[in-house]
Parts: structure tokens; C-alpha cells; sequence
């Protein structure tokens, strides 16, 4: 068999992978533990809400951290971890393949696949690091993690210029997570057609509800990399839970906070939805 034909039986076999069932169980366990993750991110940020949070921090590190402290934690966190591993196989099939739609081998949709990929290994490396013993391993604060990395870059040659254009790169994405919510682009990924009617506006009110928040929330981040960008003072930066805590700092008080930590439970709901009716 020549080289040309070994290369073509590979690619082959790697596109049955990824068409496989097993790739398909996969992405929808990965829907479900995004859903989880979300839903304590929730939680968290509405007893920070009420309370100073019990000293938990209200980001994907404290759900880590949630999740350890109960009974039988550990397995379920090696169980999140690995679902969290099938998300990213399947992004990365999308990035090689393309994803499902007469638009799904644009370019730009392969590259957007191919970074989500690479997001969905750090986390599902990060967990599985923290169920295997690392405790400094997913749970680690990501608002130390933001200051230490902009602090890094602010010292470099240009740093503010880096700072700043990915603090409006982060803005943008999340205007556009929000206005893909907003507008229901998530409609042609799903298999709205098997859906009851009250199913659909569940799938609606938590869909654009929570998907706005999410976006919200990320822009909100990037405008604190922008500030910090352009003040030269790392410290304004703000991980995921001093972004959070930010919004009791406003008129509005911890009320708005609420308002925002439901949205985030609400996305968590959504993302069950897509583990359910997601075309994959």
C-alpha cells in the first residue's frame, strides 16, 4: 500500500470516528458537564449575592471545588473530566471535518472549533488533574491567574498594546454570544421540529436568557483587561469571580448580581437542552 493510499485509509477511519456514536455520546456528555459547571457557577454567585459567598469563589474553580466536597466527589469529578474530554474530541473533529450544516466547512467555523477544542482540553485537563490529587490544579483562583498573566504581559515589549486588543477581543465575543442568543442562532444547531411546544419556549427563555448573561458577563471581563491595558495597572483585571462581584458595586447593588447568577443557572439549563436535542 503506497503513502497516498495509508494517508487516505487514515483520514478515512478518523471520519468514521468522528461520525461515530461514540463521538455523538461524547459531545452530549460534554453539553451535560458544561451544564453542570454553569449551574454551581450560579449557585455560588448568588450566595456571594447574599453573603460573602462562604469564601468560595464564584468561577469554574469553585465549582471544582463544590463538586470535591461531596460525597462520592472525587468520582464524579473524573466522571466530569472525561465528558468534559469528549466535548473536546468532538470540537476537534468539527475543527478537522467540519461542523453539521450546509455552512459547517466554512473557514471560520473550523477555526472557532478548533480554539473551543483547545479550551475544552485545558478544562477537562484540569479537572482530571484536580480529581487525581492536584489540588493547585482547576480550582486555582482565576482572578490570581488573570492578575499574575496580565502583570507577565503588561512587562513585555508592546504589552499594553497585547492587553488591550485581547480585552477587545473578549468584548466582542461576548456581544456576539449575546447576540447570537438574542437572535436564536442556536436554533439551527438543534432539533427544534422533536420539541413540544412548551419544551421550545423553555428552550427559548434559558437559550437567550442565560446565553445574554454569559455574554454579557465575558464583555464586562474584557472592558476590565481594556482598563487595565490602558492604565498599566494589572490589578484591573478581573478573573471570573471578581468580574461577578463587580456587579454588586453597581446602582442596582447585589440585585443585579442575581439577576445575573440566574442567567448563568439559566445557560447551564441550556446546555442540558443541547445535550438532548443538539444535532451533532
Amino acid at each position: 500500500m503506497n503513502t497516498n493510499a495509508m494517508s487516505m485509509n487514515a483520514r478515512g477511519q478518523a471520519r468514521r470516528a468522528a461520525n461515530s456514536r461514540a463521538m455523538d455520546a461524547g459531545a452530549r456528555a460534554g453539553f451535560v458537564a458544561r451544564g453542570v459547571i454553569y449551574l454551581l457557577v450560579g449557585v455560588l454567585a448568588l450566595r456571594i449575592a447574599f453573603s460573602d459567598g462562604g469564601g468560595k469563589q464564584a468561577d469554574r474553580g469553585g465549582a471544582i471545588a463544590e463538586i470535591a466536597e461531596k460525597p462520592f466527589g472525587n468520582v464524579l469529578l473524573w466522571v466530569l473530566g472525561v465528558a468534559l474530554a469528549g466535548m473536546a474530541l468532538w470540537r476537534l473533529s468539527e475543527a478537522l471535518f467540519g461542523q453539521v450544516g450546509p455552512d459547517g466547512h466554512k473557514p471560520s467555523k473550523r477555526a472557532m472549533a478548533a480554539g473551543r477544542f483547545l479550551f475544552y482540553t485545558f478544562v477537562s485537563y484540569s479537572v482530571l488533574s484536580y480529581a487525581a490529587g492536584d489540588r493547585s490544579s482547576g480550582s486555582g483562583s482565576s482572578d490570581q491567574q488573570t492578575d499574575d498573566v496580565t502583570a507577565r504581559v503588561l512587562q513585555w515589549t508592546g504589552g499594553q498594546w497585547i492587553v488591550g486588543i485581547a480585552g477587545v477581543a473578549v468584548i466582542c465575543a461576548g456581544l456576539w454570544m449575546a447576540f447570537r442568543a438574542v437572535t436564536r442562532k442556536y436554533h439551527k444547531h438543534l432539533k427544534m421540529a422533536e420539541m413540544t411546544k412548551k419544551v421550545r419556549q423553555a428552550v427559548d427563555v434559558t437559550g437567550v436568557f442565560g446565553g445574554t448573561v454569559r455574554g454579557a458577563v465575558f464583555a464586562t471581563a474584557g472592558g476590565f483587561a481594556v482598563a487595565a491595558a490602558v492604565q498599566h495597572e494589572p490589578g484591573r483585571a478581573k478573573g471570573m469571580d471578581d468580574t461577578l462581584r463587580s456587579f454588586t458595586e453597581t446602582p442596582a447593588g447585589p440585585w443585579l448580581l442575581v439577576l445575573i447568577a440566574l442567567g448563568l443557572a439559566a445557560f447551564g439549563l441550556f446546555s442540558w437542552a443541547n445535550a438532548r436535542w443538539r444535532r451533532v
